[in-house]
């Protein structure tokens, strides 16, 4: 029993210990202290911009904008989800 909450004890405190990590990209998209703008807005700025968006989603504090640019090409769009600022477009292959 004193092994179980032992083991028990190490597996909760490597978990609040391990951080998060991002998805790979280091992309920080400033979000901090204020409301995002809804997923149908932000779609709707990147239109605006000439994209054709696929999907939005939140993730690491950015909305990434998964579109089509007007060479054809996938793109990834990571968006600032307070401010619409564009902080990087990443090239798909």
């Amino acid at each position: 029993m004193k092994n179980l909450i032992i083991f028990s004890a190490s597996v909760i405190t490597l978990a609040i210990a391990t951080p998060a990590f991002a998805s790979g990209d280091d992309v920080n998209c400033g979000a901090t202290g204020g409301t995002w703008m809804s997923s149908q807005e932000a779609k709707t700025i990147i239109t605006e911009k000439g994209y054709e968006v696929r999907r939005v989603k939140r993730e690491d504090g950015c909305y990434e904008v998964y579109a089509i640019d007007n060479n054809g090409d996938k793109v990834e769009i990571y968006m600032n989800p307070i401010t619409g600022d564009i902080v990087k477009i990443k090239r798909k292959s």
